[in-house]
Formats: C-alpha cells, structure tokens, sequence
C-alpha cells in the first residue's frame, strides 16, 4: 500500500494516497492515537532527531526539506505563480488554435487536477433551491449545454466527467445571460460553473469582442509591441492563493483558444504582472489591492469592455473589510456602454454583508442559486473531534500524524506566530512539513504551495484565512489544531476549513482538537456533526438538541429567498433525483419567455472534430435596477442519502492519557490567544 505512494518525486504522481483510497487508510488504522506509538521520540527535552527519523521514514514519511532561505532571497527571482506558461495565440490559427502537446501535458497533467471521486452523488443528492423569474433548466450532461467545442474538448482533457448539482444549474443560467448568487458547500465545483459558461460564451466572440493585442507568439518587443489590457471577464477573489489556483484553472479551460489569462495579486513583483497585462488581457484574476492598484495605472488597465465580473468568496472578503474597494471594483467594471454587463458572485456561506452587496449591483431578475443549506458542509467529510488538553496538542498532534498512513495533510492553527511553532516542532520531529501565513513573503508562499502541491512537503501548516478557497489534489486528512474561536470565524471558518478535503466527490478525513477553550463553538460544531450524520463524542453530548431538530439561527435560508414568499402560491415544485440517474426534471411554467438568437461559435476550423449543439441563449438587454419584479421557487434536486460514511477512521480519546513531555517548548505558547 505505501509502496504506491511517491511523495519523494516531486515530478511523478500525486504524492500521497489518493483521495479514492480513504477506505484502505481508515482499514489501516489500528491503534488509538494515544498508544506510544513512538517510543524515544518524545522526551522531556523535546524530540530526538535520531528516533523521529527512524520512526518518520518507517512510516512511510519522506524526509524533511530544508527552507532554502538563500535561493529564496535572490533578487531575480522569476519562478512566480502569475508567469506560468499559457496558450498564446498566433493571429495564423484561424478560430481555434492547433494542440500544443508540451504545453498540454503541463496543464492537464493528471498529478495537479482534482478528479471527480466515487461519491459524487453525495453532492449531487442535496436540494437544489433556485429563485429566478425566468425557468432555469438543470443539464446534467457536458454535451447537452451547448458549450463551444474547444471547451467541450478541454472538459475532456480535465476529465471533467460530468457536471455537479451546482454546475448543473449554474452554467445554464449564466449561459442565459443571467445575473447570479450561488450558495454552495466547498469542494462542490464552484470555480468550474462560472469559468465554464463565461468561457465558452467568450470563445466564438473573442475577435469580435476582445482589444487589439499584439502577436505573442512571435517577435514580441514589450517596448514596441505593449498595449493597456482591456479585459472581458474580471473574477476578484480574497487570497493570492486562491487567486492563482483559480488562474491555473483559466489556463487550462482557455487552451487552444484566443482567450488570454492574467492573473495580478499582492506580493509579488508589479513588474513582472505589469509585462504579462500588456501582452493582451481577456480573463483577469485578481485580489483587490493589487487590483486597484493596477485601475490607478489607466495606460496598464482599462475595465471599460468587461463583460463578466465574478466575486468568489464574497464572504470572506467583505468579513475582511473590503467593502469601500468593492465600491471601487464594482463602479470601475460598470463602465461597459451597452448594458451587457452580468455580475457573479459565488461563496459558501451568505452572510449580511454578502446580501447587501447582491442586492446594491445585481439585476432585479438575477438567479439564486443554493445547493443544501447555506453555510453547511458535506457527508463526504469525516469529521472526527478529540477532547485534547491545552498542553498536550503538539504530542497530539504528532502522535496523530505518525500514527496513520502518509497523506497529504493540511494543519490549522489560528496564529501566525503558532504556525512557525507548530511547522518548527514537526519539522524537528522529522516530518516532512511545510507552512504558510501573512507574515511571509510572497516567494516564500509560493515555495511552500509548490512543495505542498507536489508532494515534497505533504504536510502544511496554515492560518484558516490564507488557506481559503485552496484546492489541492489529495488533501486527505485536515487538521483543526485550532478551532476557530468566534472571533477567528466561527463555525464558518470550520466550514471552510474541513472544505480543503472531500473535494467535488471524493472522500476525506477532518479532525479537530477540542478542549474546555473551545465550548463557545460546541453548539454550532455538534449541530454540523448532527446534520452531516456524524459521530457526536460524549463530551459534546450535552449540547446535542433534543430529537436531532436542528435550528440554524443565521437566518441564512430566509433572507437567501426573502423575495420568494409572494410567489410560493404561484407554483413551486420540488423534482427528485435517484442520486444515481441524476434524473431532473421541472413542472415550472416561465413568467416570460424570452427571444433567441445562436451562439457564435465559428466551427469551419479543421482543428475541431465535432460540433456541440448550441442551446439558444436569449438577446442580451438593459437592467433595470428600479422596479422589483416578483420571483418563483424553480425546483429542488432532492435525495434521500442513504446510509452514511464510516463513523471514525480512528479511535481518539485522548483526555488525560498522554504525558507532559514539553520541557523543551517556549513559554509563549502560554501567551497565545486562543
């Protein structure tokens, strides 16, 4: 079994047991975590380096990579996230560009792509609440959307086999050229339904539509050949990390195509992001501040031909304090004259903020789209809680690690300062890990991404807000050294956080160490577990409503269809799926039906095999922001999920059993804020 896992070849496949294999690691797991699993590792001194590392590599754990401060420092630098190779488009292509076959097996090589796992269903099988004036139809097939071949084909290479409930919903409505907010657990494909439908939308327009930019490909002079990016689509996002994951994800549905991706974030080199806008910018990526910044440079970037502008992770920004920088956005991407301009906004969670920002910038007639309830997670996650006492975490933590197979596993603590203590006390333990927060440099950040990504460092150590959005291939295993307190998010960070794993179907384990600190989240935590079916340890027991009768007091469900009340009588169907068949169907008369016209796709090109039916997609028109127009419940996607996932992948009761072994710790653990 661990003869199969190649962490060791940061160039090989994905190194660490495969998200499909959580069976065999919660089979392989024997022994509770408190058993002296490592004998003469720990000491009152602290580790012993010869012991761990004996022990680590028996394990099955790679050797630990030292930080190269040295390689890190240097001012030439030019292996950063936002240079990453893309398809560069020669004006000789035609409409669609020839394969590239270097660059396609860098963008679509299996190792870094999250595959659809075994138990998608899980996801697709939750209600699919949908709020709209005009019929949304799900499709739950890639051929029946009508999407540009190019895009049908680089589906394909992703191996994308076939839409989530959210996409399922979403690509249609945006193909429709709808407004749009979707609420959706993380980990259930939100990237993919508004890249997709904006994309392929993109691709038979591109000429027609996008700013003169300069041949890339050939003889390109910065000082000559530079023009001021112009984009189509702005996507604006919390984190560099997010940022750039999302980035990739453009990179790899734009191949073979005249759409152009950027992407621009704190930290790293302007310059550097500077040359690559200036190049040609159809698909912008950002985070605000670099974002504005770049505004401010009127001869760098213009956002007077956006067409699309999509808010991912809205929550998490506007919890951060960006709401006067929205305005900027927002008002800078509305300069588009023709009155085509959509707005997408996608999260996990609909907070107050969220609600009113929907409510100042989208269309009266927008979609509302929320799979399951807003602000929960997914049965695919196995959520495991541990009573461990304050000064026993880090021997917890280690005993944890070393106890199960080697999977890539994801740390949070809620402090900068204890990321360096914790990454510090595993790395001295002889563990392979790595760590990333605020405080370091971007070039640091991007290093410990990489070596996370690959597998030369399989355990990371993070702050929950620099790991927001981060979709890593095989993540098994996420660990809450920390739960989040009230003021470090609540049980949305919890959400969010258990979300790294058990992405779009696959299976994963979430632990979490609990103590007497953390009774201020225990109420919130045991109705998750209640919901999600999961195991409610006996110290939680208490808290457990009577009967299971959930009551989510966020108001989330109300407030997400406030404007529906005055319609229910006017129709509302609930239509099944087998979780199976994924059979669904509507019983909704539209209020209007609106005209047609095709898509422009361009398909006489040698270069595409077959031709996708295009669906009719309605003439694009003026909103309207002055009258309310009132608006239907369109349907539910509801199964029953029948049985529930493993209660446990390990036994861990480990109140009161381990000793103090932390003669070698410093005292400022003792002033952290909890």
């Amino acid at each position: 079994f661990l003869d199969t896992i190649a962490m060791d070849d940061p160039e090989g496949p994905a190194a660490t047991t495969s998200a499909a294999d959580a069976a065999s690691v919660a089979g392989s797991i024997q022994r509770p975590v408190q058993e002296a699993v490592a004998a003469g590792v720990l000491s009152g001194i602290g580790p012993n380096a010869d012991t761990a590392a004996q022990v680590a590599r028996e394990k099955g754990w790679t050797e630990p990579v030292p930080f190269e401060y040295a390689q890190l420092s240097g001012k030439d630098h030019t292996d950063w996230a936002g240079v990453a190779a893309r398809y560069e488009w020669n004006d000789e292509f035609g409409e669609v560009g020839p394969p590239n076959v270097e660059l396609e097996d860098q963008l679509f090589r299996g190792s870094f792509i999250t595959r659809a796992g075994d138990k998608l269903e899980n996801l697709n099988s939750y209600k699919v609440h949908v709020e709209s004036s005009d019929e949304v139809k799900p499709v739950t097939e890639w051929e029946n959307l009508g999407l540009h071949p190019v895009m049908v084909q680089n589906i394909g290479l992703c191996r994308f086999d076939r839409p989530t409930a959210i996409q399922s919903y979403a690509i249609p409505a945006v193909l429709a050229n709808q407004d749009l907010i979707a609420v959706a657990q993380t980990g259930s494909g939100k990237t993919g339904a508004f890249l997709i439908p904006i994309l392929s939308k993109l691709m038979g327009k591109a000429k027609k539509l996008a700013a003169p930019r300069p041949n890339t490909v050939q003889g390109f002079d910065a000082a000559r050949d530079s023009v001021r990016a112009e984009p189509l689509v702005l996507i604006v996002c919390p984190t560099r990390e997010l940022a750039t994951q999302i980035f990739d994800e453009a990179r790899r549905l734009c191949y073979r195509s005249m759409l152009r991706p950027c992407v621009a974030y704190g930290g790293a080199p302007a310059r550097l992001q500077r040359e690559e806008l200036q190049k040609g910018c159809d698909i912008l990526i950002a985070t605000p501040g670099r974002l504005l910044d770049f505004m401010e440079q009127t001869h760098v970037l213009s956002l007077r031909r956006v067409r699309y502008t999509v808010i991912d992770e809205a929550d998490e920004m506007l919890d951060s304090g960006w709401e006067d920088e929205f305005k900027r956005i927002m008002s800078g991407g509305d300069l588009n004259e023709d009155g085509d301009h959509r707005y997408l906004m996608f999260s996990a969670t609909f907070n107050k903020e969220f609600r009113k920002l929907a409510k100042d910038y989208l269309a009266d007639d927008h979609v509302r789209l929320r799979v399951g309830r807003a602000g929960s997670s997914h049965r695919n996650v196995v959520q495991d809680i541990v009573w461990v006492d304050q000064h026993q975490k880090m021997k917890a933590l280690y005993d944890l690690l070393i106890s199960m197979p080697p999977v890539r596993t994801l740390v949070f603590v809620n402090s900068k300062e204890q990321v360096d203590f914790v990454d510090d006390y595993l790395y001295n333990s002889s563990m392979p890990t790595t760590s990333i927060h605020s405080g370091r440099t971007q070039l640091e950040r991007e290093d410990a991404m990489r070596s996370f990504r690959t597998g030369k460092c399989p355990v990371m150590v993070a702050t929950g807000v620099t790991a927001r959005g981060l979709d890593v291939v095989n993540i098994l295993h996420v660990v809450n050294y920390d739960l989040p307190s009230g003021m470090h998010g609540g049980i949305t960070e919890y959400i969010h956080r258990i979300g790294r794993t058990a992405r779009i179907g696959n299976e994963g384990i979430a632990t979490s160490f609990y103590n007497e600190r953390n009774e201020e989240i225990a109420e919130d935590l045991v109705k998750i577990l209640v919901e999600c079916k999961q195991t409610i340890p006996d110290f939680l027991e208490q808290y457990r409503p009577a009967n299971d009768e959930l009551n989510f007091d966020d108001n989330s469900e109300d407030d997400f269809f406030e404007a529906a009340s005055e319609a229910d009588s006017d129709g509302f169907s609930e239509a099944a799926s087998d979780g199976e068949n994924q059979d669904i169907t509507h019983s909704v008369k539209p209020e209007e039906q609106k005209n047609q016209d095709d898509h422009e796709f361009g398909t006489d090109d040698p270069f595409v095999d077959s031709v996708a039916k295009p669906i009719p997609e309605p003439k694009e028109s003026k909103k309207s922001k002055k009258s309310k127009s009132p608006t239907k419940k369109m349907g539910n996607l509801d199964s029953a999920i029948e049985g529930s996932l493993s209660q446990s992948f390990w036994n861990t009761d480990i109140k009161d059993k381990a000793d103090d072994d932390w003669g070698s710790v410093p005292s400022k653990r003792d002033d952290m804020a909890w």
